[in-house]
């Protein structure tokens, strides 16, 4: 079973990289939504070389922006109280936010309508819309938060038909295998065209041999799901936007029919979004956070990962560990049935 973290601040260092590899981590991804494989170098020399020193022939992959949605830049961290008053605007030509104002990709105007709701980073912030117009929305704070820049925005139930591969993800494309990249994330995947287009695109850059993974994150591409299965050669089952899609409640029986259909297809899938998110500030999970772990294994997964626990949390080795010897007790489980 293939264990990934993510890299970033907290742990780009050889020697964190390289205990993170003693733990069992045979992979880790790169996030390429805020940046470019160019400007990553330092990074992907680091991987390589940590893994080398402790034996470890690694797993790269690189998690494009795709057809995603995120906010503009912000002049500094936002606190958002409940039941205060929020603009958004386009973002188109500006870098920084007014006062009082978020900047957003325009293509939520042509879409957004009175009484909505927008969720913005993963759903841990609620808007609500008062009012829309062609140039602004003025939404009231419903669930606050700190809101930083490039966060993601959506509006549950609305599906924007945006193109599969940004120019940036074309570029990072094409220095995937200088860089050591061995697979390609593609989120927001909704059929299999969106499959099709990387897959072209990967052999225009000479890089076929990379694997595909499709990221569900939509309730469209639960639906469809069945149709592109031959096209990807693994599914992400990427709970953060995917939770944004639905009550959060009903999560959880789609992530096990996500998982059912794989497995009876035998197309390998992934489980990643929160696996122990309260370690990003704690050095010990929640039982809960265990839990789910362990059931993402006994539910089949090909690979499971962590995200923010390891590239910007306090304690990065520390949620390694948790999330190695807590899939070796899943596997334990099953081996003894």
């Amino acid at each position: 079973m293939d264990i990934y973290g993510t890299i970033g601040p907290a742990c780009a260092d050889r020697r964190s990289l390289m205990e993170m590899f003693r733990q069992g981590m045979t992979g880790i991804r790169l996030n390429l939504s805020h940046t470019g494989l160019s400007a990553c170098r330092e990074w992907t020399d680091q991987i390589r070389t940590a893994a080398e020193a402790v034996g470890v022939r690694p797993q790269l992959l690189v998690d494009l922006q795709g057809p995603e949605l995120r906010i503009g830049s912000l002049k500094a961290p936002l606190k958002l109280q409940e039941k205060e008053r929020i603009i958004l605007k386009s973002h188109k030509g500006k870098t920084l936010e007014e006062e009082g104002t978020v900047l957003i990709p325009e293509e939520f105007f042509s879409v957004s309508e009175a009484e909505q709701q927008i969720l913005l980073d993963d759903g841990k912030i609620l808007l609500h819309v008062e009012e829309a117009a062609a140039e602004q929305i003025i939404c009231t704070v419903r669930r606050g938060g700190i809101l930083t820049s490039r966060k993601s925005i959506a509006i549950p139930g609305v599906e924007l038909k945006l193109p599969t591969l940004t120019e940036s993800d074309r570029e990072n494309i094409r220095k995937a295998k200088e860089h050591g990249v061995t697979g390609v994330m593609l989120p927001f995947v909704r059929s299999y065209r969106d499959l099709q287009n990387l897959k072209q695109e990967l052999m225009d850059a000479d890089a076929e041999e990379l694997k595909i993974f499709a990221k569900i994150e939509t309730m469209e591409g639960v639906k469809n799901l069945r149709s592109f299965l031959a096209y990807a050669d693994q599914i992400v089952i990427a709970r953060g936007d995917l939770g944004n899609s639905m009550p959060l409640w009903e999560l959880p029986p789609v992530q096990a029919e996500i998982a059912s259909v794989c497995r009876d297809r035998r197309k390998p899938f992934m489980v990643v979004t929160q696996m122990l998110a309260s370690m990003e500030n704690s050095r010990v999970p929640t039982r809960a956070e265990v839990s789910d772990i362990f059931q993402a294994v006994i539910q089949g997964a090909s690979s499971v990962m962590v995200t923010g626990e390891t590239a910007s949390g306090k304690y990065p080795l520390e949620a390694m560990k948790y999330l190695c010897r807590t899939v070796e007790s899943a596997q334990r489980y099953l081996r003894c049935k």
